[in-house]
């Protein structure tokens, strides 16, 4: 865990903590690229792991198709996205889980919580249901799908924060992605990057989200309370 200074970040109190889903609360980004790089692959398009983690980790599937059609020439079509979503649903039931501290660390929090994903609301539901995280965030889920611009642009967390009646500079972002961490620091509202699931290394995570320069990057779930404290307290010292 490491706290990283950021002389412009907000300095109102945390009334809201928004959860990034995918990467974050499950552990599901190497599931999910497996699969995203194999149906790639079916259009005829070879991308190595690791690109596939540095271009589309944290991003919308309209994102990433809109990405493959600028520089590929070929975005994803209906049947791939139909075939991708039967694939992942049918991994996700025999493999996903919570990533490690959760939910135990959810009820350590003590402040109001809400998940902002670029996932549909669908995966974000089945997500949560099958680790059994939904109870924490039941009616406070929100995706890119609600939005005009997914991640990196702001529109969804300040989406979310509207939707909970909580101004963007009191909100605190968990994130693990190069661009969900701009778009928090876009939305106005402090980050934490998150670093302990198991596609952070395979996707180089580390010394991108340092160079973004969060207000503290960690590894252990379990250590999530005690940042959120030391923030708390950092304002109160101000």
């Amino acid at each position: 865990m490491s706290a990283l200074p950021h002389p412009d970040r907000p300095q109102g109190p945390i009334d809201l903590i928004i959860f990034d889903c995918d990467g974050v609360l499950v552990d599901s980004e190497p599931l999910a690229m497996q699969v995203l790089v194999d149906a790639i692959a079916e259009q005829g398009i070879t991308i190595a792991p690791e690109d596939a983690y540095r271009d589309f980790l944290g991003r919308s599937l309209s994102s990433i198709s809109a990405s493959l059609h600028d520089n590929h020439g070929a975005p994803l079509g209906p049947s791939a996205l139909q075939s991708m979503r039967t694939n992942l649903y049918a991994l996700y039931r025999q493999s996903l889980r919570a990533n490690p501290g959760l939910p135990e660390v959810l009820d350590l929090l003590k402040t109001p919580c809400c998940v902002a994903s670029s996932s549909m609301p669908e995966r974000i539901h089945l997500s949560l249901e099958l680790t059994g995280l939904l109870p924490h965030f039941a009616g406070h889920i929100y995706s890119a799908s609600m939005v005009d611009n997914g991640k990196p642009a702001p529109d969804l967390f300040l989406y979310a924060a509207s939707q909970m009646h909580v101004a963007p500079a009191n909100c605190l972002v968990i994130e693990d992605s190069p661009a969900g961490i701009t778009a928090a620091q876009r939305a106005g509202m402090r980050v934490l990057g998150y670093v302990g699931g198991s596609h952070a290394t395979p996707g180089g995570l580390r010394p991108a989200i340092t160079a973004l320069h969060p207000d503290a990057i960690f590894d252990d779930m379990h250590a999530l309370p005690d940042l959120v404290r030391s923030l708390r307290t950092e304002k109160r010292a101000r």
